[in-house]
């Protein structure tokens, strides 16, 4: 638990210091808009060829896999049906809140997380390729169309959509770890360097908009975001150990699943927040509150499974 611990601290740390910046006022809420674009046009496609492209292929296809999506689609399509029932936002917020309610921090707390605690760090591998393969190309897309202009052709938004970094990086590292091909040096070195850039921006960002933008549970409804929080830390994880247990997964297997679902939203949904400039307060709030209670779910969760 030491490691989860320390992981959460390091990215207090990070937003922390994003906020302070703003504070001084050397950064602002320009900084905030370039800091995401960064991270979602440059360094975050960098960061998904390293990691896919070192997955392993038998991890990736897994039993674990097929629990882990069951159990988004779960939290997921309990928030679709909350929104169009009760809250009735328009698309582009819908799926900024669906994202929140499902889409998991695998990449700087499930990385660690997997290493140290579950003591494979391949454990992740599933939950990175579900969410860049599949949830993240298909929310970019509904985000591509429901934002585009009015007149936009479907040409246009089909090439949009196909041409999006974060698609076309995490498709370049699946290639390479399917294929067992290795970049050279001259040009994975680059890649490894930009790559360190996605975290660090993604989290300076993320504390920029804790200081210029609304305070939490202003801007947007506090039982929005409470209902995201519900289904990410507990609707989720509760779904995963049911179907996992249902299928017969082994107790290792479903501890890991469990643990993995109950990590907090992704700052990655903040950055598309902030690239369509929709949802912004809802993601950066739901990412806040299920980050600060995740440590507690995954304490009950050792508790009940160990």
């Amino acid at each position: 638990m030491t490691a989860v611990l320390q992981g959460f601290a390091v990215l207090g740390a990070i937003i922390a210091l994003g906020a302070l910046l703003a504070h001084v006022r050397l950064l602002g809420e320009e900084s905030q808009q370039m800091l995401a674009k960064l991270a979602f046009f440059v360094a975050s496609p960098a960061l998904m060829i390293t990691v896919m492209a070192d997955a392993d292929v038998a991890t990736l296809f897994s039993l674990n896999l097929a629990v882990t999506s069951a159990a988004v689609v779960v939290s997921g399509s309990a928030f679709l049906l909350i929104s169009r029932l009760w809250f009735k936002r328009a698309v582009p917020e819908t799926v900024i809140g669906t994202l929140s309610s499902m889409y998991v921090n695998a990449g700087n707390l499930g990385l660690p997380i997997a290493a140290y605690v579950l003591g494979d760090a391949s454990l992740v591998a599933p939950v990175l390729l579900l969410q860049l393969i599949v949830l993240q190309p298909l929310a970019l897309a509904v985000l591509d169309r429901s934002t585009a202009a009015a007149g936009t052709s479907r040409r246009a938004l089909t090439v949009r959509t196909v041409t999006n970094p974060l698609l076309l990086g995490a498709l370049v590292g699946l290639a390479l770890a399917l294929t067992g091909w290795e970049m050279p040096m001259v040009v994975a070195e680059p890649v490894n360097l930009i790559a360190g850039m996605a975290v660090p921006s993604m989290l300076l960002a993320y504390g920029v908009s804790l200081r210029v933008g609304p305070r939490a549970g202003r801007g947007v409804g506090m039982i929005e975001v409470g209902v995201t929080v519900i289904l990410k830390l507990i609707v989720q994880p509760v779904s995963a150990f049911l179907i996992g247990w249902a299928v017969g997964l082994d107790e290792a297997s479903l501890f890991a699943v469990v643990v993995l679902a109950a990590l907090p939203a992704a700052q990655n949904v903040f950055v598309h927040a902030v690239r369509y400039n929709r949802g912004v307060v809802l993601a950066r709030d739901s990412i806040f509150l299920s980050t600060v209670l995740c440590p507690v779910a995954l304490l009950v969760i050792a508790g009940l499974l160990t």
